[in-house]
């Protein structure tokens, strides 16, 4: 099995990738702690976050093969060198283009490119990308996904946005690849006023709600 297969599979089977956009770098490893500790592992770091680079590489530093680290809101070419240089495991695209997409296939990594409608969906599949990212998912909901899979059964797919502990089983029952969470997971505001414990504890409710609805 190559290393993309075993991240797909990976991904596939922790089937919950917190996306997060970190307030500063220091409070954005703070925040990775606290979901490792509350069971999340897939662990996306998105370009918003300051100085995102130098927090993958110190993530990847500090926890290594404990957790699946990827880069997300790639919008640029060249930023799909730069995630696979500092140790980004996948990588991921809110939106579909050509340029950024053929880039991030030349990575050899695991590719996830945004797409909403149903034309950015089959034009993300056809660039390449081995899971298509459904951005916004707060736009559609889990019945979009169930009308998508007519047309498309075999495009994996990964909403991200509009995602809750209440709703996930709801997306995994439409045939979702794997989810992903972004402010209702991890926000920003927890980490600014230090209330580490309650993103641990939503973390450990996300994942028993992703447990179960994969189980």
């Amino acid at each position: 099995m190559s290393d993309k297969e075993s991240t797909l599979n990976r991904l596939h089977e922790l089937g919950l990738v917190a996306v997060i956009r970190g307030p500063s770098p220091e409070l954005t490893v703070r925040m990775v702690e606290a979901l490792v500790a509350g069971g999340v592992l897939g662990i996306e770091i998105t370009y918003t976050t300051p100085d995102a680079v130098g927090v993958v590489r110190a993530l990847d530093a500090r926890f290594g093969e404990q957790i699946l680290l990827g880069m997300g809101t790639l919008t640029r070419p060249e930023q799909a060198e730069e995630a696979l240089a500092a140790g980004a495991r996948y990588i991921v695209s809110p939106i579909t283009d050509e340029a950024l997409g053929r880039a991030m296939v030349a990575t050899g990594l695991p590719v996830m490119i945004g797409a909403l409608t149903p034309t950015e969906v089959w034009r993300a599949h056809q660039l390449g990308s081995d899971v298509v990212k459904l951005f916004p998912g707060s736009a559609v909901g889990p019945d979009y996904v169930k009308a998508l899979r007519g047309p498309f059964p075999d495009i994996a797919l990964m909403p991200t946005g509009g995602v809750d502990e209440h709703n996930v089983g709801d997306w995994f029952r439409a045939g979702v690849f794997a989810v992903g969470a972004g402010s209702q997971l991890s926000p920003g505001k927890l980490a600014k006023e230090g209330r580490f414990d309650e993103i641990e504890a939503t973390a450990r409710r996300f994942a028993a709600a992703v447990a179960a609805a994969c189980g």
